[in-house]
């Protein structure tokens, strides 16, 4: 499918060093949205870390050849109690993000609260009410998997329906 089959394409990315998440979603002219595609990046735990993120930033680089998204939605990243969590997680959105800015896209962030709110409608909703909503708003018969992807998808759900929302008022 290609941008003009729909008004606009988000790529929604979950960053993770060892597993990033995608989903590309196609918004029509109606306001329905459609899922183009999901799934995930894996890198290997024993590889250097610049090799690492060399591979996700070639990944994304192929997703956006792809796709050709108008705009990357990415999950804002979240400290909890793992700081080198956090530093790894913080690398691979490094990679994503140069990735986006080279292909000259817009980048908004948003944080795990926003887009539960977005597709769930509770900001602290659990993951099976998150995928059950994605599952819906999608017509799909089975929740997008892993829940990396799923996670990439409501990322992508997220951007599209704040948009719509910003649209409106």
């Amino acid at each position: 499918m290609t941008n003009q089959s729909f008004e606009r394409i988000v790529l929604g990315i979950d960053p993770g060093t060892a597993i990033t998440g995608y989903g590309a979603v196609g918004e029509s002219e109606n306001g329905d949205f459609a899922l183009l595609a999901c799934g995930v990046f894996r890198t290997e735990a024993g590889e250097p870390m610049h090799l690492r993120l060399l591979e996700l930033f070639q990944d994304m680089q192929a997703l956006l050849d792809e796709f050709k998204p108008d705009e990357v939605a990415v999950e804002k990243l979240f400290f909890g109690r793992n700081v080198t969590t956090a530093i790894s997680v913080g690398q691979a959105r490094g990679a994503i993000l140069v990735a986006a800015a080279l292909a000259g896209l817009p980048v908004v962030e948003y944080t795990p609260a926003e887009i539960k709110q977005a597709v769930a409608g509770y900001g602290n909703a659990d993951k099976q009410q998150v995928q059950q909503m994605v599952k819906q708003l999608l017509n799909l018969a089975a929740a997008p998997s892993p829940d990396d992807a799923a996670d990439g998808v409501a990322i992508a759900i997220c951007h599209l329906q704040t948009a719509r929302y910003a649209r409106l008022t």
